[in-house]
């Protein structure tokens, strides 16, 4: 059995067991956590190009492809040359930026030659990828400034002593006018204007730049020089990364494979993309609070995207809890405290994992808010067809306005409180999203979520306002 077979063995005997145990979860978030450091080199071929193949939004040509050309570098005694091209556009990264990292990451493990290509050329260009606008264009400054950051805040999840590095300034500067003239030739504009981008700026008549429509070419001009095996990317990137493609085979070179990878749905649900614009991301600088309380106010549809994201979790694994949670021997709250803590010691280590489940339980689980006196009270019959963020303003009079209900809701101050039994609270935060829906649905699907599927009692509670709702 290969070390990752071994791990996948023991982390599964954990997650058959109480996962609302800390002592079963400390065990698994050592378990699991441990792989992000663990030697892949010992995989076939085959179950290499799988692992990589399933966290892929897209592989091309294929996974088998890729199975087929490790085996074949292998036979050469080489591993593939890899790359993931990085334009340092900001200081700050959040967790949407680790995904390709990730993948890179398992790809370095597996014995491949990984580049990082640093796009300074290219940065001054701007990727127009998915923009409505031109891009202002960076300096020199601004592109080593972001990427000290970067480099700070990405390196829980990356080896950057077992990288080489490339400045993709070092060959494009020195492209010239008839070179450049001579790759063009070969290449037609349907190429560069079929993305969906550029036809709606220009239909729209917003500005269309030639720097930007030839970035794709300069991209691929990275491939050629590096001889590229696979180039990463996100999804956003996939006509980028074919126009690689092209290019090396204009080139005469065997052309590279693309991966691309999933844009994650941000923390509020709204179905947006993680963005620092949107408010709606987990910064990597964050503190172990902060980012175990950001993870546990995301909608439950949410969870398995994030741990085939962020975690070092089988589909297998994932697969495991997902029936667990169907057959409601699992708690989607359980499951979701594992999950910010996989990603709270990816960040900062087992040890601040569990004291910052610890301080979550002890803020916001206590024994039975009937000990709190008398509460305002919803009933279902009358306002259960309004939405929360109008009770909470018009009926309960907890917040000034709907508007300001959904900002509570954005700072993760939003939750309905559910008792049963003997057992402590369940805590459900809602996201910006839930704030707009009725009361009684949003109040029916979380207890119907419960292992036991009733309530003894469900409270409303918008940061330190409670209110009791009645009529279940």
């Amino acid at each position: 059995m290969t070390r990752l077979g071994d791990s996948v063995q023991r982390a599964g005997e954990l997650l058959a067991q109480d996962l609302s145990s800390d002592r079963t979860v400390e065990q698994l978030l050592t378990e699991t956590g441990s792989r992000r450091y663990l030697d892949l080199s010992d995989l076939p071929a085959a179950e290499q190009a799988r692992l990589i193949g399933a966290r892929a939004v897209e592989l091309l040509p294929s996974v088998e492809k890729l199975a087929e050309r490790i085996d074949e570098r292998r036979a050469q005694g080489k591993g593939l040359r890899i790359k993931l091209g990085i334009d340092p556009t900001a200081a700050d990264v959040h967790l949407g930026h680790a995904v390709p990292v990730i993948v890179l990451s398992r790809f370095q493990r597996m014995g491949h030659e990984v580049t990082l290509i640093i796009g300074d050329f290219t940065a001054k260009i701007g990727d127009p990828s998915g923009r409505t606008a031109e891009r202002p264009p960076l300096t020199d400054e601004d592109i080593a400034r972001n990427l000290a950051g970067y480099r700070d805040q990405v390196r829980p999840f990356f080896d950057f002593e077992k990288v080489r590095f490339a400045y993709n300034s070092q060959w494009l500067s020195g492209f010239t006018l008839p070179q450049l003239l001579g790759l063009l030739s070969q290449v037609p504009v349907s190429a560069l204007l079929q993305r969906d981008d550029f036809r709606n700026r220009l239909s729209e008549g917003s500005g269309l730049t030639m720097s930007e429509l030839l970035y794709p070419v300069a991209q691929a001009l990275d491939s050629v020089e590096l001889d590229c095996d696979v180039e990463l990317g996100g999804v956003d990137q996939l006509l980028n990364l074919q126009m690689g493609r092209r290019v090396m085979e204009v080139r005469g070179q065997q052309p590279q494979l693309v991966v691309t990878m999933p844009l994650v749905e941000g923390t509020d649900g709204s179905g947006a993309k993680m963005s620092k614009s949107k408010g709606n991301y987990v910064g990597l600088s964050s503190s172990p609070d902060e980012v175990f309380g950001k993870i546990m106010s995301i909608p439950d549809r949410l969870m398995v995207p994030y741990l085939r994201a962020w975690t070092e979790w089988t589909d297998e694994e994932i697969t495991q809890v997902t029936a667990r949670l169907e057959a409601r021997s699992l708690h989607p709250m359980d499951l979701k405290k594992i999950l910010a803590g996989e990603v709270v010691t990816a960040l900062h280590g087992v040890e601040a994992a569990m004291a910052a489940r610890a301080g979550f339980v002890a803020q916001f689980s206590k024994k039975s808010f009937a000990d709190v006196g008398t509460l305002p009270v919803v009933e279902l019959s009358e306002h259960g067809a309004e939405g929360i963020a109008a009770v909470l303003s018009k009926v309960l009079e907890f917040t000034p306005s709907a508007s300001a209900a959904r900002r509570v809701a954005k700072q993760n101050g939003l939750r309905l409180v559910i008792e049963k039994g003997e057992e402590k609270q369940r805590a459900v935060v809602l996201a910006e999203s839930e704030a707009l829906r009725p009361l009684a649905e949003v109040v029916r699907e979380a207890v119907a979520a419960q292992p036991e599927g009733t309530a003894d009692a469900v409270y409303l509670k918008a940061g330190r306002k409670i209110a009791q709702i009645r009529g279940l």
